[in-house]
């Protein structure tokens, strides 16, 4: 009982958060985001390409307050879906924000007809790498030197 009692203030505190499809209005926001939480962010040109591919379905997280305090950005085709990008604002991390995009990332890549979703993290991003175990996804394999020729990558993968 007190693991529930654990469990219900970070439920209650997404009560008004929204996810909904990324909008070119929204990207100011989102490079903010974005700046503030990788050593090489995604340029504007990426969230644009990502809101007009036909494969992609980028969502951003709204707080009750109207702010975007997190996107994920993925894509599907055929048999196989992606997480290109996620992240949530520095103040609304550790809240259930980046599980809720990653659930609804997961939601829509079955209903496109994936079979397998695949991603990619830096092997020093332990939070990151734990909620993607929580989600279900596995280790597969690294790539060597990825981030900034410096870091190696490691590639894991969710089958739908």
């Amino acid at each position: 009982m007190g693991y529930l009692l654990h469990i219900i203030p970070v439920m209650s505190d997404l009560s008004h958060l929204v996810i909904r499809p990324m909008i070119n209005s929204d990207v100011d926001n989102a490079l903010a985001v974005e700046r503030n939480s990788f050593l090489a962010p995604w340029t504007r040109e990426h969230f644009l390409q990502e809101i007009a591919s036909e494969i992609s379905f980028p969502l951003v997280a709204v707080s009750e307050e109207n702010l975007i305090i997190g996107y994920v950005c993925a894509n599907a085709l055929f048999e196989e879906a992606q997480i290109l990008d996620i992240a949530v604002a520095a103040s609304h991390r550790k809240k259930g924000v980046a599980e809720a995009l990653l659930k609804r990332a997961i939601d829509i890549a079955r209903k496109r007809g994936a079979e397998v979703l695949l991603l990619e993290v830096r092997e020093s991003n332990y939070a990151a790498i734990r909620l993607y175990e929580k989600s279900g996804f596995l280790p597969y394999s690294t790539r060597k030197k990825y981030y900034e020729g410096k870091e190696d990558a490691l590639l894991m993968r969710k089958l739908l």
